[in-house]
């Protein structure tokens, strides 16, 4: 059973920037394509950002777009995402997970997921 582990949330002032990363337990993380969601106090869980198994493709929610970047490094079963200029409506429990296949895809359920970290912007 693979176990998602999310780290480096916190309280930045808006502008301020944030690393967060997902380490995985298990040595087929590279053979699993991850994604960052987020959920923001009373709304559901949004996609934030995808990147597939070998990490040459990656995809974002426009509102991201520009200042967050998704990163992967299989040697280390860790993902990142490297959030920049965030911004209050950036608040949120940031949760990874993964589908054990190449690409991710929004439409289909996780395999995995992690126990989430909060990230706060404050104005």
């Amino acid at each position: 059973q693979e176990q998602l582990v999310e780290s480096g949330g916190g309280l930045v002032q808006t502008g301020g920037s944030l690393r967060l990363s997902c380490a995985a337990s298990e040595r087929r993380f590279s053979t699993y394509a991850m994604g960052w969601f987020r959920q923001a106090p009373g709304k559901e869980r949004e996609f934030v950002a995808t990147i597939s198994w070998g990490g040459s493709y990656g995809n974002y929610v426009d509102s991201v777009k520009g200042r967050f970047t998704i990163s992967r490094d299989n040697a280390k079963n860790t993902m990142y995402l490297q959030m920049n200029s965030l911004k209050p409506e950036d608040t949120a429990v940031y949760y990874c997970a993964a589908q054990r296949k190449r690409y991710y895809s929004i439409d289909d359920p996780a395999d995995y997921w992690g126990q989430g970290t909060q990230v706060t912007v404050s104005s």
